[in-house]
């Protein structure tokens, strides 16, 4: 292990080529493996599990607790638990709430914020500056592109690309109405489906399997499997409209 002389580490350690950079903090019942290198000036809370061969970039605060400051109508729930799984990588100045799981070889860019209650896959792609939302959850082999952000309440499949400043909402009544588990909920998006850059998926709708939504479209309504969609409200286009670019 090498573990520099400004780090403080409060958990017992005993993995195998370990390297622990410059005024790091590691908190108490920190369980760490093997070939894990964890750079300068990262923050991990207690109760935070890193698995083998983890990489974690400067900056990196694991394990922040939810405080809604009295502004937020939901009250946060979570467990005092994170878990990274082997061969991630966890970028520069990244954020992860307590009671989030990350699967394995799944590299987290830099400045993402993954909120509490939230389950992302194995090989899944969470770029720069990407915002996840509470209570949600990620299949494996996903990718979510810069700047996207993925409400609360919401489900990713397995197999989904979305694009570049995606934007998704939870709240048809935009907070007025206070906060209902029952009536707040984000898109679903179901496995293979392909969203393009700028587009907005309104509370609730449903992506269906391999569906394709237009760049810049604002999907109001449920998506059928296989279907394209585009435009201000999405509608569907036939794969030979799209072919002679109309």
């Amino acid at each position: 292990m090498k573990i520099h002389r400004t780090a403080i580490v409060e958990s017992e350690i005993k993995a195998k080529n370990l390297i622990i950079g410059a005024y790091t903090i590691i908190g108490k019942n920190v369980s760490i493996g093997d070939d894990v290198v964890i750079h300068s000036h990262v923050i991990i809370n207690k109760n935070v599990t890193i698995g083998d061969g983890v990489e974690i970039f400067p900056g990196v605060l694991i394990g922040k607790e939810p405080k809604g400051a009295g502004a937020l109508a939901r009250t946060p729930k979570f467990e005092k638990k994170v878990l990274i799984g082997a061969n991630s990588s966890i970028g520069p100045h990244v954020v992860i709430y307590y009671d989030v799981t990350v699967g394995v070889n799944t590299l987290i860019g830099d400045g993402a914020s993954i909120r509490e209650q939230c389950r992302i896959g194995s090989k899944c792609i969470i770029s720069r500056y990407v915002t996840i939302n509470y209570n949600t959850t990620i299949g494996n082999r996903t990718k979510i592109m810069d700047l996207t952000h993925v409400t609360g309440n919401c489900a990713i499949g397995n197999d989904v690309f979305v694009s570049t400043t995606v934007g998704m909402t939870n709240d048809n009544m935009i907070g007025k109405a206070g906060y209902n588990e029952e009536r707040v909920k984000g898109p679903i998006i179901n496995d293979g489906a392909i969203i393009g850059a700028g587009a907005t998926l309104l509370p609730g709708v449903v992506i269906g399997k391999k569906a394709i939504v237009g760049a810049g479209s604002v999907v109001t309504r449920d998506v059928k499997e296989e279907a394209v969609v585009m435009g201000v409200p999405a509608r569907s286009k036939s794969k030979d409209t799209i072919e002679n670019g109309e």
